[in-house]
């Protein structure tokens, strides 16, 4: 009997160490994930882009790699003439001052920032990655506020002689130019989102690619509505189907007329995808007759578009350039009007579309 109770008691012991192990462990997990982003936030900017009349021209994200210089992809910045980062959680914004190393053809570059005083980030090792890594996203979808995301290495994908990483973790087109990080926190990745075939997918930049940039960085040159490579380079953005801002777009714009309520306006929000998709950002310009921006409307649409459909929205102008944009019978206005779809997202499958 002595012996059955000794056996018992070795027994029961085991059995709490192991619950106990299991139980630490899964909180140490816990801690290392809300670590992780507690030190990368600090980091990370949201970096809004404008064109040469100051009108916001894209959103994106970036990451300190230095405490004056930000990575982000290109095709954030490309086409605007400056700009400003904003670091997640911070209210500071922080003039673009130029740019001071391109890659073309892995879409990245390196962004000068005065002013500023930031922790960089810890580059990984990219070549140490293998499918079913366990990988945290970081961004600013919407442009509002960091997001962390959890996933994995999906694939690895090569194309022609470069590599990318295809990921499980979503990335919206406010998220592109974020770090991808692996479990101990380094940055492994630059995510970009792209689709192709009216499919989402997400991708990251291996950061060999990065580290290579850094030692090619220059003096900085300012960023240019106008300016072109000297010799064109074939984008790895190509190759992956485009931007992923492409997925929406606005179109079909109707005025009010002048027997209705003046300055009126509705568009068509047309999903491209095969996704549903939400919570669209879009910029509307309204331009006269000189070419001159008179007015902007931003406009949020919360709602959900199935994919391959389109939803009407309606909005209105400032009530000081509404004769310039009012319909006077079957005249229409001599405005110009540009859309620039800012952000959206893509509906996960556990959302309900209808």
């Amino acid at each position: 009997m002595e012996i059955f109770i000794m056996i018992y008691k070795k027994f029961f012991f085991c059995f709490w160490i192991i619950l106990s192990i299991i139980a630490l462990n899964g909180v140490t997990e816990a801690k290392v994930s809300r670590d992780i982003a507690k030190q990368a936030f600090p980091s990370v900017v949201m970096l809004v882009m404008e064109d040469d009349n100051g009108q916001p021209l894209s959103l994106g994200s970036g990451f300190f790699v230095r405490e004056d210089i930000v990575s982000t992809n290109l095709h954030v910045v490309e086409g605007a003439a400056g700009g400003y980062a904003k670091i997640v959680g911070k209210r500071k914004k922080y003039d673009i001052t130029g740019y001071v190393a391109i890659d073309r053809k892995m879409d990245l570059v390196l962004l000068k920032i005065n002013d500023v005083n930031a922790p960089a980030v810890t580059l990984g090792d990219s070549s140490k990655i293998a499918v079913g890594d366990e990988i945290f996203a970081v961004g600013n979808p919407k442009g509002l506020e960091g997001t962390f995301s959890k996933g994995i290495v999906s694939a690895i994908r090569k194309i022609e002689e470069d590599t990318l990483l295809q990921i499980t973790a979503p990335i919206s087109p406010g998220s592109s130019g974020g770090p991808i990080l692996n479990s101990e926190g380094n940055v492994i990745g630059i995510s970009v989102a792209t689709f192709k075939g009216g499919q989402n997918l997400n991708f990251a930049i291996p950061v060999s690619y990065l580290s290579n940039l850094l030692t090619n960085i220059k003096s900085a040159k300012a960023l240019s509505v106008k300016e072109k490579p000297k010799k064109k380079v074939k984008s790895i953005l190509n190759d992956l189907g485009g931007r992923n801002t492409e997925g929406v777009v606005g179109t079909n714009l109707v005025w009010a007329y002048k027997q209705m309520q003046a300055g009126d306006y509705s568009l068509s929000f047309q999903n491209k995808l095969r996704e549903p998709v939400r919570d669209i950002w879009c910029l509307v310009i309204f331009y006269d007759r000189n070419n001159e921006p008179i007015d902007i409307d931003v406009i949020q649409y919360t709602g959900i578009i199935p994919g391959r459909l389109a939803k009407r929205v309606t909005s209105e102008v400032d009530g000081s350039v509404q004769e310039l944009t009012t319909r006077d019978g079957s005249a229409s206005p001599h405005t110009r009007v540009e859309f620039r779809i800012l952000d959206f997202q893509i509906v996960e499958e556990s959302e309900d579309v209808f």
